[in-house]
């Protein structure tokens, strides 16, 4: 959501570049339209002031709906109480203008890692995970089977631990690589079956 045509360009360039797909909405009335349809985004970058409203009122509503999408308020209003009101209303980073592309993106990047870690459920804290003879601490990051340790690479824990907290669920090649390598890996089924 943003409504500085300029802008507009140089981020669609750069996300694009970057491999994300992206719509732009220059308005709230717009971006309500779209709302029906949160379910197929990842993320919403919000400007503040708009000239029918302002970003708060999108999140706030997406907030009150329940959806905890990310999301990132994109802005030239940098007093404290705005940053403060974007982030109480329920934004999960706030950047002010002129922002570096790098750093805009290593905050996407960011913030879709912590929402993937909440769907997944890879909190640290979860309890050990049990089936058979194998034993996974998340805590410690340990696989025992028959109370004998598994030595596993980083990559292969990672595939291993998401596999046990989805347990009894499909899980894609896509979703496990993005949960592995990240959302913009290049890697391919190739590298997963090898590592599984």
């Amino acid at each position: 959501l943003e409504d500085d045509v300029s802008l507009i360009d140089g981020l669609q360039y750069s996300l694009k570049k970057n491999g994300f797909d992206v719509d732009f909405v220059r308005s709230v009335q717009e971006t309500l339209t779209y709302l029906s349809e949160i379910e197929k985004y990842d993320m919403l970058i919000l400007d503040v002031t708009l000239p029918d409203g302002t970003g708060f009122e999108i999140c706030e509503k997406v907030r009150k709906n329940g959806n905890q999408i990310p999301i990132i308020f994109l802005t030239a209003s940098d007093e404290e109480v705005s940053i403060i009101r974007g982030l109480d209303c329920g934004g999960d980073d706030y950047i002010t203008k002129p922002f570096g592309n790098s750093e805009l993106l290593a905050r996407i990047r960011t913030a879709l890692r912590h929402t993937m870690q909440h769907q997944t459920g890879s909190d640290p804290l979860l309890h050990p995970y049990h089936h058979g003879g194998l034993t996974i601490d998340f805590e410690k990051r340990l696989v025992t089977r028959d109370e004998t340790d598994i030595h596993l690479t980083q990559n292969e824990y990672k595939i291993v631990a998401l596999l046990a907290q989805n347990s009894g669920r499909v899980l894609t090649y896509d979703k496990l690589i993005e949960y592995v390598w990240g959302p913009y890996s290049e890697n391919d089924n190739t590298s997963l079956r090898v590592h599984m």
